[in-house]
């Protein structure tokens, strides 16, 4: 094989469509913006979600929700990973080196879900008041 050779295989390219190059083409004429109207005119177009004057659906319909930016940045973590873990101490790095929450996260807390039976103890970590409760209960703490 050599560069000069190279070609795309068939059909991997399409000819432009050419409009208004005579009747045979298919496209002759009115060049397939059919007769009259808006859309046949040459800059004439309207805007995306304009109705003809009718209301559009995105103004009658409600505003609903809001989703904050900064909840990328919150992390969670359960008492099953805690367990899985395997350490006795745990701080954020622990967590990220883990894998167990991003590294863009800033926030990180701990929910009850599963069992923890290892005393584990947690820096700069929050936790629900269950999941609190539990690491307590195994021995662990928080600071």
């Amino acid at each position: 094989m050599e560069l000069n050779t190279i070609k795309p295989t068939d059909g991997a390219k399409r000819a432009r469509r050419r409009v208004g190059r005579g009747i045979g083409s298919g496209f002759g004429k009115t060049a397939g913006r059919g007769h009259k109207g808006q859309k046949s005119r040459t800059g004439g177009y309207h805007k995306v979600g304009f109705e003809g004057g009718q209301m559009p659906l995105q103004r009658r319909l409600p505003k609903r929700g809001f989703k904050s930016a900064s909840l990328k940045f919150n992390a969670e973590i359960t008492l099953a990973d805690l367990e899985r873990l395997g350490a006795a101490e745990v701080d954020m790095l622990a967590l990220k080196q883990a894998g167990l929450v991003r590294e863009i996260a800033k926030v990180v807390k701990v929910i009850k879900t599963g069992e923890l039976t290892r005393a584990v103890k947690l820096t700069g970590i929050g936790a629900t008041a269950g999941a609190k409760a539990a690491i307590e209960a195994a021995g662990g703490s928080l600071a």
